[in-house]
């Protein structure tokens, strides 16, 4: 598709600097119709103001599409059913937004006839693979439209003069302006740039947004409890919740005590190491909670199972194939283990650490006490049954050690 068969284009649009260059410069370069489409998964006060400046800029068709409760409940519970993390420490937080914008790029190009979506990621980044991926699989034959991979502004005084020769409005807010690429939903808020660039330099204490450090923390622990079912938390603290709103409460207590700060380098799908810093305090307690849970009611080899298999199933979020088959299998296979998911787990929150003080599954624990009991178990154990176990388990061993003499 050449840039005349272009005559509608949706932008995935935050309403910043990059975004707003995008749009201003589709319309000049491909001459085409842009509908923008902006995200709202949590992100707090981006979101309004990029409808007044669409509307400012002409734009006909503008869609702001509240998704924290589909973002949560179809994206981020999946995956933590999963017990999720990339490389050891990354819960996924950016990644697992990805493909949930992909897929309503897909709709809203649907739905008013666009030719064409766009994005602003860059080409040095992961981005540009997860919303390309997403839309590929859910639209086979989409024009996909990226600046940064076309155009020579390859800066941000490039970006800013561009801006002032088309009358783009910048804003230039009073006060220190975070020197840092950021990006956050509900799950978390990442940082990137500046002096993070240098893995050796401590990231500065006023650039944390949700947490309170843990040497700041409260000086008493708090308890909360969570209640699953099917391996999802439906309640905290004997209260129903939403998905998103169960999130939103996570990262609340967690945040106050000092929980789910991350300081990561990590090694990209496009080839290049990047260091980032992360705040997820919700998914932190997640994590801890959910593995918890699972301790009493799932079997030691599907336990075991889930473990070997989840970092393949963490490399194909990160690298952007929520999409794909061998993903939705995975999930097929993960999902099924949850159904005795079920019970309470109460949770210790103190200075940055999550610290499990109970669990309880009424109806599917498989913890039983009468045979675990270093006590009188009543003949429900018969110790003398190991000694066999141990012999045909070492059988193998023994025949090899005999061969080596």
């Amino acid at each position: 598709m050449s840039k005349q068969e272009v005559s509608k284009v949706v932008l995935a649009y935050s309403g910043g600097l990059d975004t707003s260059v995008i749009l201003k410069w589709l319309e000049d370069v491909y001459g085409c119709e842009v509908v923008t489409f902006t995200a709202d998964l949590g992100q707090g006060e981006e979101v309004e103001p990029a409808r007044a400046k669409a509307e400012a800029y002409g734009i006909k068709e503008i869609y702001i599409d509240d998704l924290k409760e589909e973002f949560v409940r179809d994206f981020v519970f999946p995956m933590f059913r999963a017990n999720t993390l990339y490389e050891g420490e990354y819960l996924l937080g950016t990644s697992i937004a990805r493909p949930l914008i992909s897929k309503r790029l897909i709709e809203i190009a649907n739905e008013t006839g666009a030719d064409a979506i766009s994005h602003g990621a860059t080409g040095k980044g992961n981005d540009q693979v997860r919303f390309e991926l997403g839309a590929y699989a859910l639209k086979p034959d989409v024009k996909i439209i990226a600046p940064w991979r076309e155009w020579d502004l390859n800066s941000r005084d490039s970006l800013l003069a561009y801006a002032e020769k088309a009358g783009i409005a910048v804003e230039m807010k009073r006060g220190k302006k975070s020197p840092y690429s950021m990006d956050a939903n509900l799950l978390h808020i990442s940082y990137e740039g500046d002096i993070l660039e240098d893995p050796w330099t401590e990231p500065e204490e006023d650039m944390w947004r949700w947490s309170v450090s843990p040497e700041s923390a409260p000086d008493a622990p708090t308890y909360i409890e969570l209640e699953y079912k099917g391996g999802d938390i439906i309640a905290i603290d004997g209260q129903a919740m939403s998905p998103a709103t169960a999130l939103a409460e996570l990262n609340s207590v967690g945040g106050a005590n000092g929980i789910g700060r991350a300081d990561i380098v990590e090694n990209r799908y496009v080839g290049m190491k990047a260091r980032g810093c992360y705040e997820t305090p919700g998914g932190t307690i997640m994590l801890k909670a959910h593995r918890a849970i699972e301790s009493i009611t799932l079997d030691r080899e599907v336990t075991h199972l889930k473990d070997e298999l989840m970092p393949r199933y963490a490399s194909l979020i990160y690298n952007g194939y929520w999409w794909s088959p061998e993903r939705e299998m995975l999930q097929t296979m993960i999902d099924a283990s949850q159904a005795t998911v079920n019970g309470r787990i109460r949770l210790k929150l103190y200075k940055g650490n999550v610290i499990v003080v109970g669990r309880e599954s009424l109806s599917d624990s498989l913890f039983d006490e009468n045979i675990a009991t270093f006590e009188d178990d009543r003949g429900a154990y018969d110790q003398k049954d190991a000694e066999g176990f141990i012999k045909l388990n070492a059988l193998r061993m023994r025949i090899a050690a005999r061969k080596k003499k």
